[in-house]
């Protein structure tokens, strides 16, 4: 029987988002795509008992769940100087950098290393994040760089943006992620948009006021986006006094712009279904997991010419130049375009479904197994 070992522990992060999703939807389809006489097996930090709960709740088809004796931070502490290592051997698969990087035999005791490197931004917008998250990942990059046999990476974008950094030669794979599957509209949609308070014309954006998010510039593009029409943004992190002082410097009535902070899955994919218009404002992307989902619900998309973003859309929304101090007016002229015309809006959600139909998670998990078995 050949095992694959899938690193898990980014399920159970605190904050709803792209990782915890692509952990939990990529493990679930390599269990389905399991090929005959291989099984996956998962691992994680010690946590709660709910928590493991939740991991064999959402993966029914694993094999065994190995829990380590160490929390979650000592053990990115230990991994990051080679200590500890997983138990048994063979093949193991990290959907992040957090995995256990350290000098082994691949051709002689058939054990394998796999991990993910989702973004750069640790090196090209390292103010979004803390300093040691930034230490961290360039720390894990390096050992990547010497004990990884191969580095999935979701885009050829930061495939290219990995090459300025670090010398991985031929061992690394783009796989893309895909829509996540537990972002279905629910029976009770109605009711649902009533308690959220979804007006029946608005931009929808995700994610916190960050430089490279983008979202400031998001706001100032409203004071010039047709009708009045508001902006709602979803997320965990947006702080209330942050959206107040940009909501205010953009010179916005109150209550144009307004926080619906995290959602659960059933809400935001009601959100993300009605919305008149989903903008995807970031400077700096790796795949762009929500824009994505917009995509896939239909709803017409508004976005920045990011590379990876560029790569995921291929013409399927409406691009729009990062470069220069009048980004707030072309975001606005984009998003006008779409709100004014009912055959563009029309259009484009013809063609985003059909862009989110190529990304597939069994088709993700195809080349992970494949992966495995080239090495």
């Amino acid at each position: 029987m050949t095992i694959l070992r899938v690193i898990l522990d980014d399920m159970l992060a605190p904050n709803p988002g792209g990782l915890p999703r692509y952990t939990a939807e990529l493990a679930s389809a390599l269990i389905e795509a399991a090929p005959r006489g291989c099984t996956v097996e998962g691992f994680v930090a010690a946590s709660p008992e709910p928590d493991y709960e939740t991991i064999t709740r959402r993966l029914p088809g694993l094999a065994l769940l190995h829990k380590s004796a160490l929390a979650r931070r000592e053990l990115s502490a230990a991994w990051q100087h080679g200590f500890t290592r997983l138990p048994g051997s063979g093949m193991v698969h990290a959907p992040s950098l957090f995995a256990p990087l350290s000098r082994h035999d691949r051709l002689n005791d058939g054990d394998q290393i796999a991990v993910s490197i989702h973004d750069t931004i640790a090196w090209s917008h390292p103010e979004s994040l803390s300093p040691r998250v930034v230490s961290w990942h360039k720390a894990m990059v390096k050992r990547a760089q010497r004990y990884a046999d191969a580095v999935v990476v979701p885009s050829h974008s930061v495939a290219d943006q990995l090459r300025e950094i670090a010398d991985f030669g031929d061992r690394v794979r783009v796989i893309a992620g895909a829509p996540s599957s537990t972002l279905a509209v629910p029976v009770d949609a109605d009711e649902r948009a009533a308690r959220l308070g979804l007006p029946e014309h608005y931009v929808l954006a995700i994610g916190a006021i960050e430089p490279r998010r983008g979202i400031d510039q998001l706001i100032r593009a409203m004071a010039h986006v047709h009708d009045a029409v508001p902006l709602l943004l979803v997320g965990h992190g947006v702080a209330d006094e942050a959206l107040a002082s940009a909501v205010q410097d953009a010179g916005l009535d109150e209550g144009r712009v307004r926080n619906l902070g995290s959602l659960s899955d059933a809400d935001l994919a009601v959100a993300l279904s009605r919305a008149s218009v989903f903008a995807y404002p970031n400077l700096e992307e790796g795949f762009g997991m929500p824009m994505l989902e917009a995509f896939a619900h239909g709803t017409p998309v508004v976005h920045s010419d990011a590379p990876a973003l560029l790569e995921l859309a291929a013409d399927a929304g409406i691009v729009v130049e990062r470069d220069g101090d009048d980004y707030p007016a072309r975001l606005a002229d984009g998003i006008n375009s779409v709100l004014s015309d009912k055959a563009l809006a029309e259009r484009l959600h013809y063609i985003g479904t059909d862009r989110a139909k190529v990304f597939t998670w069994r088709g993700a998990a195809d080349k992970v197994w494949q992966l495995h078995a080239d090495l």
